[in-house]
């Protein structure tokens, strides 16, 4: 496992500004390792979706508007005295689901004040977040739609450099 682990590694090292890999038939111990490999490589976003791993470089401006929705939403949450926790890009994962994913950022609207401060993030105990974002200025994301609805997460702001998005996965069969 480590050695696998080692090869992702030296592939990710290799991957172009806003540049894509995709790997099939990773098992979840090696997705795992690399999550912890990769937790000093900030930037890079990892999906997993029983056995097909996808990691992507975004550019750099992809981070404006990230930033701008985090500012915007804080902003709003505090004027209308909404509790409201960041998570940022945190990884969401569930092991019997063999799914995970890591938006651009995320929030906790419902359960904020249950999630403050909280570093241990498991969604096998702990609630998923009610809002991920996705900024899409040079890929897609609508494929990670499944595995947010499997993780339990029931909205998806969606910004494409031009248009926002929303969606609202309760009830809705996306699979």
């Amino acid at each position: 496992m480590i050695a696998q682990t080692e090869v992702y590694m030296d592939a990710i090292e290799h991957i172009p500004e806003n540049g894509t890999l995709i790997l099939n038939n990773v098992s979840w111990d090696d997705y795992e390792g690399l999550l912890n490999l990769m937790g000093n490589k900030p930037g890079h976003r990892v999906t997993y979706d029983e056995g097909r791993l996808q990691i992507i470089s975004p550019r750099a401006d992809h981070e404006f508007p990230k930033e701008f929705v985090l500012r915007l939403t804080s902003t709003l949450a505090d004027e209308t005295d909404t509790p409201l926790e960041s998570f940022g890009s945190t990884t969401y994962k569930r092991k019997r689901k063999a799914k995970g994913a890591e938006p651009d950022t995320s929030f906790y609207v419902q359960h904020a004040d249950l999630m403050v401060g909280h570093l241990d993030l498991d969604l096998e105990v702990d609630p998923p977040p009610d809002v991920v974002v996705e900024i899409d200025t040079r890929n897609e994301s609508s494929g990670k739609f499944p595995i947010y609805a499997a993780l339990g997460i029931n909205e998806i702001w969606l910004y494409d450099g031009t248009n926002a998005k929303f969606y609202n996965l309760r009830g809705k069969n996306i699979l």
